[in-house]
C-alpha cells in the first residue's frame, strides 16, 4: 500500500489505525499549529504562477488526475476500506466520485471569467472573478476522499493554492493519496498542502491571515466554531455540517422497497454520513409491518471486517464513536422506545438497530446519532408528518416515498431541507449536482459549476475609458 511516503511539515507522528483490527497500517506526520502558516506562504508563492497559468494546462491536470482515480482505483479503495472501515462498494463510490469531481472541476477552467456591465458612463465596464488566492479545505474521517477532493479539485481548477487539513484517522485516503494523485497528474509543487493535525491545527488555519476562504465539513457544533472564528478574521466560510434526516413513508409506497431504501439509507457505512436516514416517519397504517421487516432486515445484515468478509457494514471509526452511539441507543430504551434489533456490539462492530416507540425527545431522535440506528416515529396525518420532519433544527436531506410522486414532491414543498428525493433515502451525491444544508445543517449549497466558481473567487469590477473625463474641480 503506497501514499505513505507523503509527510507534512510537522514533526509529529500517528499510527495509521485499521479500526476493523486494531492493526498499525503505517505511521503519518502530524502537523503543528505553526506548521500552517509557513505552509501558507509556500502556497501563495505558488499560487500567483498557478493562476498566470494557461486554463488549458490548469484543466490538463484535474482531467489526468480524474484518470488516476479510475485507473488507481483498487489502490485507493484499499485505504479507504482498511483505513476508514468502508465496505468496497462504498469506496467504489468514493473514487468514482472523486473523478467525476475532478472531470468537473477541470471544466471549470474555461468558464467565462465575468460579465460586461452596463454602465451610465461612457466607459466599458466589467465584472471579472479572479482566484482568491489560498482556500483551507478541513474534511473529516467518513467519506474522506470525497469530502476533500469535492473543495480541493474545484478551488485549484480556477487557480488557487490549497491546504488540506484530513482528520488525522484517515489522512492518506482523505489527504495524502489526493496530494500523490495530483502529482502524478502534473500539479506543480507549492499548490497542495496536506497537514493532517487536531482542532488547534484547524483553527490556525481558519486564522491563517493568507487563506482568504475556508471550505469546512465536519458537526454542526464544530462547524460554529469555524464560522465564529472565520467572522473575527473576516473571511468567507463555506459550512457542510451535520444532518438528522427524515424518511417518510406514506400508506400507499410499495412496502418491500421501502424497507430496503430506509436499511440503506440508515445502515450505510454504519451510519457514519451526514445525510443518514435518522429519522424514520412511517404511517401509523403500515407502521407495524415496516418495523417488523426493517427489524427481520436489520438483524440479517453481516457485520464484520470489510477487507477480508463480504459484509454490509463494518467497524465504527473508534471506540468514541462506539460508545456515543451506544449511550444514545441506552437513553433511549431507558426513556420508553422499544429496542426491536441490534443495540449490542463487539469491539468496534456495531449490530444495526431499530427502535419502535421512539417519541421526539428520544436522545436517539433528537440528535444526529452517526451511526447504524433507525428509529421509527408514527404519524397520522400529512400535517403531522411535516411537523415531525421540519421540527429538527438541522435540515440537510429529505427522503419521501410514496406511489404518488407529485404527491411527494408536494409535501417537500412544506419542509426546509437542502436535499430532498423523491422516492428514494437520504443517502445521495453527484459531482454535478448542489451539495448542502439549511439551518443547522450548512451554509447553503455548493457545488456544480456556478457554485464553485462563488465559492473560490473574489469578484472584481473593473471600468475603462478612451480618455480621463473633466471634473468640477
Amino acid at each position: 500500500m503506497s501514499f505513505l511516503v507523503e509527510k507534512p511539515l510537522g514533526t509529529g507522528t500517528r499510527d495509521v489505525i485499521e479500526p476493523a483490527t486494531g492493526a498499525v497500517l503505517g505511521t503519518v506526520g502530524l502537523a503543528a499549529p505553526g506548521d500552517v502558516g509557513a505552509a501558507a506562504a509556500v502556497a501563495a508563492e505558488a499560487q500567483r504562477a498557478w493562476a498566470a497559468t494557461p486554463f488549458e494546462e490548469r484543466a490538463g491536470v484535474l482531467r489526468r488526475a480524474g484518470a488516476l482515480f479510475e485507473s488507481r482505483a483498487a489502490e485507493v479503495q484499499e485505504w479507504l476500506v482498511r483505513e476508514a472501515g468502508s465496505i468496497p462498494p462504498k469506496a467504489g463510490v468514493e473514487t468514482h466520485v472523486a473523478a467525476q469531481e475532478c472531470y468537473e472541476a477541470a471544466a471549470l477552467a474555461s468558464r467565462p471569467l465575468g460579465d460586461i456591465l452596463p454602465s451610465a458612463l461612457p466607459r466599458l465596464s466589467l465584472a471579472r472573478r479572479s482566484p482568491v488566492g489560498v482556500v483551507g479545505v478541513i474534511a473529516p474521517f467518513n467519506f474522506p476522499l470525497i469530502l476533500a477532493i469535492r473543495a480541493v479539485a474545484p478551488a485549484l481548477a480556477v487557480g488557487n493554492a490549497v491546504v488540506l487539513k484530513p482528520d488525522p484517522r484517515t489522512a492518506v485516503g482523505g489527504g495524502f493519496a489526493i496530494a500523490a494523485l495530483l502529482r502524478e497528474a502534473g500539479l506543480p509543487e507549492g499548490l497542495l498542502h496536506v497537514l493532517p493535525g487536531d482542532a488547534a491545527v484547524g483553527a490556525a488555519l481558519v486564522a491563517e491571515p493568507l487563506v482568504r476562504v475556508v471550505a469546512f465539513t465536519g458537526s454542526t457544533a464544530a462547524g460554529r466554531k469555524v464560522a465564529e472564528l472565520a467572522g473575527r478574521h473576516l473571511k468567507r466560510v463555506h459550512l457542510e455540517l451535520g444532518g438528522n434526516s427524515a424518511l417518510i413513508v406514506l400508506p400507499d409506497a410499495d412496502l418491500d422497497r421501502a424497507v430496503s431504501a430506509g436499511a440503506w439509507g440508515a445502515y450505510l457505512h454504519s451510519g457514519q454520513i451526514c445525510m443518514t436516514t435518522g429519522r424514520h416517519l412511517v404511517h401509523e397504517s403500515i407502521a407495524d409491518e415496516y418495523v417488523e421487516r426493517l427489524a427481520a432486515h436489520a438483524e440479517a445484515l453481516p457485520v464484520g471486517d470489510p477487507h477480508t468478509e463480504p459484509v454490509a457494514l463494518g467497524p465504527l471509526i473508534d471506540a468514541g464513536q462506539r460508545d456515543k452511539v451506544h449511550a444514545l441507543v441506552t437513553a433511549s430504551v431507558d426513556g420508553g422506545a422499544r429496542l426491536v434489533a441490534g443495540g449490542r456490539f463487539d469491539r468496534l462492530f456495531y449490530r444495526p438497530t431499530v427502535l419502535d416507540g421512539v417519541g421526539p425527545d428520544a436522545p436517539a431522535y433528537a440528535n444526529e446519532i452517526f451511526g447504524p440506528v433507525a428509529p421509527v416515529v408514527r404519524f397520522s396525518t400529512e400535517d403531522e408528518a411535516v411537523a415531525l420532519a421540519a421540527g429538527s433544527e438541522l435540515g440537510l436531506s429529505l427522503g419521501i416515498l410514496t406511489g404518488d410522486a407529485m404527491r411527494g414532491l408536494a409535501l417537500a414543498e412544506r419542509i426546509p431541507t437542502g436535499m430532498v428525493h423523491i422516492n428514494d433515502q437520504t443517502v445521495n451525491d453527484e459531482a454535478v449536482a448542489p451539495f448542502g444544508g439549511v439551518r443547522d445543517s450548512g451554509t447553503g449549497a455548493r457545488a456544480g459549476g456556478s457554485g464553485n466558481i462563488d465559492a473560490y473567487t473574489d469578484l472584481r469590477w473593473i471600468t475603462m475609458r478612451g480618455s480621463i473625463p473633466e471634473y468640477p474641480f
